[in-house]
């Protein structure tokens, strides 16, 4: 009886059986639409409108170019001048890509919605907030540095700052998708940590 029990013990140890325990895998969780379509309405629309002060804060940080008004109503950027228009570029795509982090940070800290649909409403919204951020912007700079009276010529004048390149409506949803996909994939669950009730 003593060596029957030995035998049995000495073929449970053998390597090979050990891998014969089987396991029920799994469900794979599922994406799900129709709970997030509402709060993903509502990012987007909250995200959008960061646009507007952003905007705001540009029309402030970004410096003016300084222009001589010559005869027929001619603008001539004073010397070295002209570098404000890659100026007014840099500050902007820097604010919105830092808007992006802290919008990928905080839409990822929204638990319960954690996934494909919440992050497509948040880049939407981001494309939403880099339109208006541009168009307002442009808005209160002009108003900011408004001429008023005729100028002659001669005078030196304060010109508004632009934006002339559209690229950086992109800055914002890139950062946002970025932070949000690399803290997927740290979190680095199938559910994302979800746990919907």
């Amino acid at each position: 009886m003593a060596q029957g029990s030995v035998g049995a013990d000495s073929r449970s140890n053998e390597p090979g059986l050990s891998r014969l325990v089987f396991s029920m895998p799994r469900p794979r969780p599922r994406v799900i639409v129709k709970a997030d379509l509402l709060p993903s309405v509502s990012v987007l629309s909250l995200i959008g409108l960061v646009g507007i002060p952003l905007g705001w804060i540009w029309s402030r940080l970004a410096p003016p170019q300084h222009v001589r008004v010559y005869d027929g109503g001619q603008l001539v950027p004073l010397q070295l001048e002209s570098w404000h228009r890659f100026d007014d570029l840099g500050v902007y795509l820097l604010l919105a890509f830092a808007m992006g982090i802290v919008v990928g940070a905080a839409v990822w800290l929204l638990r319960e919605r954690r996934g494909p649909v919440i992050l497509l409403a948040a880049v939407l919204g981001g494309l939403l907030a880099g339109w208006l951020g541009t168009s307002m912007g442009a808005a209160f700079a002009n108003g900011h540095y408004a001429v008023t009276g005729t100028p002659h010529v001669g005078d030196v004048l304060a010109k508004a700052p632009q934006l002339e390149s559209m690229w950086v409506l992109v800055a914002q949803p890139l950062a946002t998708a970025l932070v949000y996909g690399l803290l997927a994939g740290w979190n680095g669950r199938d559910d994302l940590s979800r746990r919907l009730g």
